[in-house]
């Protein structure tokens, strides 16, 4: 498929990039306008999942940090429980996603 090509396939959207990156997006908070809000990706080539979220203040970090050190390499973000729905259908497609 040629860089950049979006692709509709079961209620989400596949990116391609030159770098063969495929996202696929399963949906932004359904509670925002759209724009700068949490989003749920699943990328099929390096079979993880892929989240933006609100940052989290020092208090949650700091909660976190009882369970261990967070890596530089790492983040600590929240998304909405409201958003079960598009976490769900990225988990769904994982679960279904050929080993790579």
């Amino acid at each position: 498929m040629p860089a950049g090509v979006m692709v509709v396939e079961h209620c989400a959207i596949r990116v391609t990039t030159e770098d063969t990156m495929a996202l696929r997006s399963f949906g932004k908070d359904p509670e925002t306008n759209g724009d700068h809000c949490p989003t749920v990706w699943f990328d099929e080539d390096k079979q993880e999942f892929v989240f933006q979220g609100w940052k989290a203040d020092e208090a949650l970090q700091a909660q976190c940090l009882e369970t261990g050190p967070i890596p530089d390499t790492e983040a600590v973000v929240r998304l909405p429980a409201r958003m079960v729905q598009q976490i769900r259908e990225a988990c769904d497609a994982a679960e279904s996603a050929p080993v790579r």
